[in-house]
């Protein structure tokens, strides 16, 4: 067998049975949610504690072979692949809540903690961890910390950067270091925050600290219907500009309310809307009641051809399933989707909006627009069949369009689902081979052989060796 002698070693670190050397057994992490890509790493090992992480990779620096972090596989940038002879290091064994510590409103976590369940786990201190990606009954804290990701609540809440107070981190050659203080006010360089969204390639966080907040008193939960796109994108900054920020500010366009109300997830979306906004607020009643008042007039002025309130608990959640399940609906209609995520300024929204219309149709694609409007953050979904190379070439090539039109705009490549694999060639776009060389400069601090998550994120070709008297 192929790389039995590494297989053996690692077997005595966690044990044979979590040690995966079969190709059919490899078959199962050859993806994440990216469904263009594919890579099959030499083996997958799935460690069952921190310690465990550690030896694991001090047995890999010794013999100078790349690994790959992998958490739930739900990814979208293909950050989560490895190719041999890398190997996959699978955290989901490492699944414990360490401490829920309501007093000083934290949690210690291990990696693997599945999102929701975090918040499951909070709720009854009365309190919640804010970051809340759509996938968040599946994907895993450790890959939310790789990724920095988001979520429709990020927009009054901030991202997971913003959340996380410590980390234990293993880095790629074993030795364990603490970055961070559970007060989230450690003097110096913030490692934490260099950490987070480092995509896997500084190391691998073997326990999380993260900041908990109060779950609101009241919850007011909007939804308008627009016949045009653009005055749904125009009421985007009208809400903004007056001073509201909403908890959530979601969009869907028509094609995801159709998908969306012929699915099991039905929300009562009106199915001939060219567009919904879902907006959330949150805070005191007295608070919540002035901003709702506020924003249905702006709602209405925009061009709202309808303003519904949730009146239970249970209409609110109906109108969020809508939305948080919109991509399972998608999954009805095509073999293959993909989710790509670029951010622009919110008084681009409309002329952005149209233009990516103008790129599926050109390409004769079918794209639903299902974001986060309030941040900007787009993402445009690609239904097509991977098996079809005509198809899979249309579908990169109006991915390629879609991202240099939102950069044309003000905006950026990506803002919440990383860089990965998928969106290494257009770093070139928004950062020139200086700051390229200086994100390269950090990670050698890290990792300095670079055996950590390699291949993904920094285009080595485009990066210039950084040396700090470089513009003297």
């Amino acid at each position: 067998m192929e790389h039995a002698d590494l297989a053996e070693e690692l077997s005595r670190i966690v044990g044979p049975r979590f040690v995966r050397t079969e190709r059919a057994e490899l078959a199962t992490f050859a993806s994440d949610g990216l469904p263009t890509l594919r890579r099959t790493p030499a083996l997958a090992v799935l460690p069952g504690s921190g310690r465990e992480v550690s030896h694991v990779l001090a047995a890999l620096h010794r013999r100078g072979i790349p690994f790959v972090a992998r958490g739930a596989g739900t990814g979208l940038s293909g950050g989560a692949l490895g190719e041999a002879p890398a190997v996959l290091v699978t955290l989901t064994r490492l699944s414990r809540i360490l401490a829920v510590d309501p007093e000083n409103r934290r949690a210690v976590v291990e990696p693997g903690v599945v999102n929701a369940a975090l918040s499951r786990a909070a709720a009854p201190f009365g309190l919640m961890y804010a970051p809340d990606p759509s996938s968040q009954t599946a994907c895993t804290i450790g890959g939310n910390v790789a990724e920095n990701a988001g979520g429709p609540h990020c927009l009054k809440y901030g991202v997971t950067t913003n959340h996380i107070l410590e980390l234990e981190v293993a880095l790629p050659s074993g030795d364990v270091v603490r970055l961070g203080c559970p007060g989230g006010d450690a003097w110096g360089p913030d490692l934490v925050g260099t950490f987070t969204g480092s995509e896997g390639m500084f190391g691998i966080a073997t326990e999380i600290t993260v900041r908990l907040v109060p779950l609101p008193t009241d919850v007011r939960t909007m939804l308008a219907d627009y016949t045009s796109l653009r005055r749904a994108g125009e009421a985007v900054t009208a809400i903004i500009t007056a001073g509201i920020v909403p908890a959530a500010l979601e969009m869907m366009d028509h094609n995801a309310i159709e998908m969306v109300e012929s699915s099991a997830y039905a929300a009562g979306y009106p199915v001939d809307a060219a567009a919904v906004l879902l907006v959330e607020l949150d805070g005191s009643p007295a608070a919540v009641e002035a901003d709702a008042v506020a924003t249905r007039t702006l709602l209405e002025g925009s061009g709202a051809r309808t303003v519904r309130v949730a009146r239970s608990a249970a209409e609110r959640e109906k109108l969020w399933q809508g939305r948080k399940k919109a991509f399972g609906a998608m999954g009805r209609i095509s073999a293959d989707l993909v989710v790509q995520d670029a951010v622009v300024p919110r008084t681009a929204l409309p002329d952005v909006l149209e233009a990516i219309a103008a790129i599926g149709a050109r390409h004769r694609l079918r794209v639903t627009n299902v974001f986060h409007a309030g941040d900007g953050n787009l993402h445009p979904n690609l239904s097509f069949d991977a098996s079809d190379a005509d198809q899979l070439a249309r579908v990169h090539a109006a991915s390629g369009e879609i991202i240099r039109a939102c950069v044309a705009a003000g905006g950026t490549i990506t803002g919440e689902h990383g860089v990965g694999l998928d969106k290494l060639a257009y770093m070139p776009l928004v950062f020139g081979p200086d700051e390229l060389g200086l994100m390269a400069a950090v990670r050698r601090v890290f990792d300095p052989d670079e055996q950590a998550n390699p291949g993904k994120v920094l285009p080595t070709s485009q990066c210039r060796e950084w040396r700090p008297w470089s513009t003297a």
